[in-house]
């Protein structure tokens, strides 16, 4: 009885992963562990560790000279290039003087020569207000970064989403 128990929980140990068709995930995130997300996330924590550290000068090397974010809206007026982008991260750098920024990566897909990554932050910022007081903000929310790939310097850079 032994024997048939002890077989019968290997057989299980082995066999149950394959029968659950659950693929592992890299930790702390919903994305199979492949080394393709594991080479896009290891750029996203790049952009991340550089937001925490306000480092404006490695946020814009992330980016793509080619930088166009719409936010989302039809007009023109608020869409944001490289040279925009610049002087919002210079004016950001300014305004907050400390950031906690995490990410919970859900979705890494392809549509043609772009990468999208889909993942949810939440992210706090100390903030001189208009009053001249330090304080804290907090935002919690789903955000798209759409990247691209040279494979012949094996670089991603940011396209839009910053």
């Amino acid at each position: 009885m032994r024997r048939f128990l002890a077989t019968a929980v290997l057989l299980a140990a082995a066999v149950g992963p394959l029968a659950s068709g659950c693929a592992s995930t890299i930790p702390n995130t919903s994305l199979e562990d492949t080394d393709w997300n594991r080479q896009v996330v290891a750029f996203m924590e790049q952009y991340r560790k550089a937001v925490e550290s306000r480092d404006v000068g490695r946020l814009l090397s992330l980016a793509s000279p080619e930088y166009l974010d719409d936010n989302g809206t039809p007009y023109g007026d608020d869409d944001l290039d490289y040279t925009k982008l610049r002087e919002k991260l210079a004016a950001w750098k300014d305004r907050v003087k400390d950031v906690r920024y995490d990410i919970k990566y859900q979705r890494i897909h392809e549509e043609g020569d772009k990468i999208l990554v889909e993942f949810r932050y939440a992210a706090s910022f100390e903030v001189v207000d208009a009053n001249g007081k330090d304080q804290w903000a907090h935002r919690v929310g789903d955000q798209r970064m759409v990247l691209t790939y040279n494979p012949t310097t094996h670089a991603f850079h940011v396209l839009s989403g910053m």
